[in-house]
């Protein structure tokens, strides 16, 4: 068995296996990471060894931590992600280059329709029909998403919403709201089938689909780092927060993980919290600066044009992966836009937490 895992802001790790009377045998760490002294990779393969193969990703590593010379010093290498790998290993998990990545980006969308593409498109991910897809978004008005479980009332005023013709949506994924103005925010999906996650917690799936966009910024000169449970941060702070959901496949079968990222190319920080009421109360006491420190603009921190920055993600990404420019198909569109009339778009689904 195989299994590969790159550490969040480190490097990767590479483990080969085999299981047998249910414990591990034959286990070898390897990678692109730094490691003192010599002996300790030794350490590690001896810690995994005869382990049970039901032990997990926290119990291989505390093996691991306890097993490690006094004087062991790690670089881009960590207990947590060596025992990761192990049980990607075991789970048979696929990996990033396995897959023939498609790009999808549409003219500008209303923000019920990008609901619905969604959903949709990581539905025919789980069925098979459609490769692993990462679509960029365009936004055709301002918007502001709520998440799946959050209170209509409680978030949004109803009356700045409407005053700055923003349209209120309510999305798939949990998480908290995004504030959207279209030439102010970078949107963009992975739907990625469910074995490309096997073997991580519900957290480190966050840090791990979100490891390439990191890669990008920092070829634009951003040191940014992933922040848990879903934001994408720097030193002048948050610039990017996630959401996912996962799906079931045809028949109950393996299914597809939708994740999906805004981040602020830019931000009208006064009408923000404004429109948010969660944003509001946060800033009440603290005052606008406070709210543009907390989210921190793409735009001041690159000096590079929204569409520049786009393009340059898009690059990054294909230069790891591979990406083949693809669309919509017909069948997928009709029904997205379906979705948008019977659900999307309907006060029944966006007040359903009022």
């Amino acid at each position: 068995m195989h299994g590969e895992y790159k550490v969040p802001g480190g490097k990767l790790v590479v483990v080969d296996l085999d299981v047998r009377e249910g414990r591990l045998s034959g286990v070898r760490v390897a990678g692109d990471f730094f490691l003192e002294p010599d002996e300790a990779i030794l350490a590690i393969d001896g810690a995994l060894e005869g382990a049970p193969s039901s032990t997990d990703a926290a119990g291989l590593a505390a093996r691991i931590t306890a097993a490690l010379p006094e004087s062991t010093v790690m670089l881009g290498l960590t207990a947590e992600g060596v025992g990761i790998a192990v049980r990607r290993a075991l789970a048979h998990a696929t990996e990033w280059g396995d897959y023939d990545w498609r790009l999808v980006r549409m003219g500008p969308q209303a923000p019920a329709l990008h609901m619905a593409l969604d959903e949709v498109l990581t539905a025919e991910v789980a069925a098979g029909r459609r490769a692993p897809t990462l679509r960029v978004w365009e936004w055709a008005s301002p918007a502001v998403v709520i998440g799946s479980f959050q209170s209509l009332r409680n978030e949004v005023d109803p009356g700045e919403a409407a005053k700055h013709g923003m349209t209120v949506v309510r999305r798939i994924s949990g998480g908290g709201a995004m504030f959207v103005e279209p030439m102010s925010t970078i949107t963009y999906s992975l739907s990625v089938p469910e074995s490309l996650v096997s073997g991580l917690s519900f957290a480190d799936s966050y840090a791990y689909l979100d490891d390439w966009v990191l890669g990008a910024l920092a070829d634009m000169g951003i040191k940014a780092w992933y922040q848990p449970l879903n934001d994408i941060a720097t030193d002048a702070g948050k610039i990017a927060g996630a959401a996912q959901k996962r799906t079931v496949g045809p028949d109950g079968g393996p299914g597809a993980v939708l994740h999906h990222v805004t981040m602020s190319y830019d931000v009208d920080a006064d009408k923000m919290v404004k429109v948010l009421r969660i944003g509001r109360e946060k800033m009440s006491d603290k005052g606008t600066k406070s709210a543009r420190k907390r989210v921190d603009p793409l735009r001041r921190q690159t000096g590079l044009a929204r569409e520049q920055v786009i393009e340059n993600m898009i690059a990054s990404f294909r230069d790891r992966y591979g990406l083949t420019t693809g669309d919509v198909t017909t069948e997928e569109l009709a029904r997205a836009e379906e979705l948008v009339q019977t659900k999307f778009a309907t006060e029944e689904w966006t007040a359903r937490v009022p």
